[in-house]
């Protein structure tokens, strides 16, 4: 039974894309959007019966659907593996996810493509299950590229925008370069272990050398930069703000961003070999948390400012993977779950009531008009900003504290500084947003009003969840979720026990000093003292500039790479064209121009050769074309007709008899 529950975990949400898919369109936009939510939800609850019976025991265990790829030493099955720190991110997974679903409904209620929404969301769901559940490299590669691809549709669902459909392609060619380190990874692990199961591979690192280790850990990373927009491929992330917000929320909260973190600890005994690559990733994670946070000060656009609030909260858990602090990683990939999925889907909120406005200089004074959104906005940002006792405070203020224990200063001071600077953004944009006179159009004013349950619901769980959720990591180091996690807690991830408990309590009064800090600057600067914010972009122009345009990071990119490999792709075109293309239009010219030296009826005869030869490519052209209908279930029969003939003549030429 435990293993059907386990199957059946991605089994209902690609039931629904199915359904949806194929015959949505002849019922109405309310039975798609809860076949679709449905599903998730159906899926959360065996994920919650799963995670229950982890509790119970904790052993890691296989449950293998059916014999995927078998030939030679070659072997991989469609398999899933259970354990803690699988439970963990199905339980957020599924959980956030069910609840982003339901929000959905309301908010895409009326949308043209509202079916085809819901069977882009599902597929996301499927393969970001995938991604978290399987027990081998080549499962978690096809959710990790289930995803990306995913994530192309959702950001570009409106297809019609050229900004949208830019943002998608951008997505989906910057993350490829991200994958294909981690392809490179998956070669040199079956290369060296002859197998691409998680246990056995790992239960096997301790053979590998320093430097092949330090080798495999760097491709991996390489992947998880891309996945998880980190420097220097983080570009994609912002500009994914082009899709609907609750594709915002489920990008950025509980699914596609946390898959390389999640990598990272799925492989953190790989890691904890490659000491450089160790390194890496923390000062990757460390210079991202701050690098992303000067950007988010300045942003006027209100998913924007959530967008590089994201990348810099990611930045957070590479540094605690960088430093060992694995579990500490994973604990703030469950708090951000819960505070940022809640931070986006409020903000769609308050797009939705002022038809679609984004920019926070035309809000203002909305507290009283949209009150409930405003009260978990709220919530949600003292969780982000680290305000006690808010399930961002506890996680985030113990990635601090392993970075200073473990003599990572440097480290800890990004994560100081990064930490100021969020809290102050955060309230900057709650301020603007919230407080105030109201700048909001004339013509939107009166269209402003509190959105249905459908959508409040959701938002009052998440902040909820954002208020409770990190007492699981509470005392430090000896809270619930360590416990349950202590599989992923190696020595090097643990505080050392001769750090005395006043050197603790320094630091956690030093991170509550940071979130208070933060707050009051931002108070001061737009509730005490309006103007103080533009005198301050007046004196400190070229830094206000510079975090404005996003150090030009975009533009470098455009003049250093894209360019360049547009040139270079018209420069094959003209080669194409003026090369290739002449010199075969020349051997007719050819033919034409050497009659004077045949016969009229040799001439001839070669001419109804080539017209033959012409004739017969256009009738198989034809031929293949007609094969190409555009119906899924025509292809489907094709590829069952093909399957069963391959199996057929192996078959035969393994047993020398036939199967007819």
């Amino acid at each position: 039974m435990a293993e059907l529950l386990v199957i059946l975990i991605p089994v209902f949400p690609l039931l629904a894309v199915l359904v949806n898919g194929l015959v949505g369109h002849r019922y109405s936009h309310d039975l798609a959007g809860r076949i679709a939510f449905g599903s998730v939800g159906l899926s959360f609850l065996c994920a919650l019966t799963v995670f229950m019976g982890v509790m119970a025991d904790p052993t890691p265990r296989d449950v293998i659907a059916y014999s995927w790829i078998f030939g030679g030493d070659f072997h991989v099955d469609l398999a899933f593996l259970i354990d803690p720190l699988s439970a963990v991110m199905l339980m957020v997974v599924t959980g956030v996810g069910f609840l982003i679903h339901v929000y959905s409904v309301g908010y895409m209620h009326g949308e043209e493509g509202f079916t085809r929404f819901f069977v882009y969301m599902n597929l996301f769901m499927v393969s970001m299950l995938l991604l978290v559940m399987g027990n081998n490299y080549l499962v978690l590669f096809i959710g990790w590229e289930g995803v990306g691809l995913c994530s192309y549709l959702l950001i570009g669902y409106y297809f019609h925008k050229i900004s949208a459909a830019k943002a998608a392609t951008k997505a989906f060619v910057v993350n490829r370069i991200g994958d294909a380190g981690f392809l490179l990874a998956i070669f040199l692990i079956f290369s060296n272990f002859k197998t691409l199961d998680y246990t056995k591979a790992l239960a096997n690192v301790g053979q590998l050398s320093t430097e092949m280790a330090t080798a495999i850990a760097l491709c991996l990373l390489v992947g998880a930069i891309g996945k998880s927009a980190q420097i220097p491929l983080y570009t994609w992330l912002p500009d994914a703000m082009e899709g609907p917000t609750p594709v915002s929320a489920l990008i950025h909260a509980a699914t596609m961003v946390t898959a390389g973190v999640y990598m990272v600890v799925r492989n953190h005994v790989l890691f904890d070999m490659a000491p450089v690559a160790m390194a890496t990733v923390g000062v990757i994670g460390g210079a991202t948390a701050l690098f992303a946070a000067t950007i988010g000060l300045v942003q006027n656009d209100i998913k924007r400012v959530l967008a590089y609030s994201t990348v810099s909260q990611l930045g957070y858990m590479f540094l605690a993977c960088g430093v060992g602090a694995y579990v500490a990683a994973i604990f703030h990939l469950v708090t951000h779950a819960f505070f940022k999925a809640l931070l986006f889907l409020s903000a769609g909120a308050v797009i939705h009531s002022l038809q679609g406005e984004q920019d926070i200089r035309k809000m203002g004074g909305l507290s009283k008009r949209i009150p409930i959104t405003y009260k978990v906005f709220l919530i949600g940002t003292l969780a982000i900003a680290g305000i006690p006792p808010l399930a961002g405070f506890w996680s985030k203020d113990e990635i601090m504290a392993h970075a200073f224990v473990n003599h990572h200063y440097v480290l800890y001071l990004f994560a100081a500084v990064g930490a100021f600077l969020t809290s102050f953004y955060m309230f900057r944009l709650t301020y603007l947003t919230f407080y105030g006179p109201s700048r909001v159009d004339p013509e939107v004013d009166h269209h402003i009003h509190e959105s249905p349950p459908v959508m409040t619901v959701p938002l009052m769980v998440l902040a909820g969840l954002s208020v409770i959720g990190g007492f699981m990591g509470v005392p430090p180091e000896h809270g619930w979720l360590h416990g349950f996690l202590s599989s992923v807690a190696t020595p090097i991830a643990a505080v050392p026990h001769e750090v005395s408990f006043g050197t603790l309590a320094g630091l956690m009064a030093v991170a509550i000093s940071i979130g208070l800090g933060g707050w009051g600057l931002a108070h001061y600067m737009y509730s005490v003292s309006p103007g103080m914010a533009d005198e301050w972009a007046e004196r400190f122009s070229g830094a206000y500039r510079t975090f404005l345009n996003k150090y030009w990071v975009d533009e470098l990119y455009d003049s250093v790479i894209v360019e360049p490999c547009k040139r270079l792709g018209q420069i094959w075109d003209w080669f194409d064209q003026n090369i290739i293309d002449r010199f075969i239009r020349g051997i007719g010219h050819g033919a034409d121009a050497s009659g004077a030296g045949i016969t009229w009826t040799e001439k001839h005869v070669i001419y109804a050769g080539l017209n033959v030869i012409g004739y017969a490519n256009h009738l198989a052209a034809w031929s293949w074309r007609k094969l190409q209908t555009g119906l899924v279930n025509h292809y489907a029969a094709v590829i069952v007709i093909g399957l069963f003939i391959l199996v057929h003549f192996l078959f035969v030429w393994l047993t020398g008899t036939s199967v007819l």
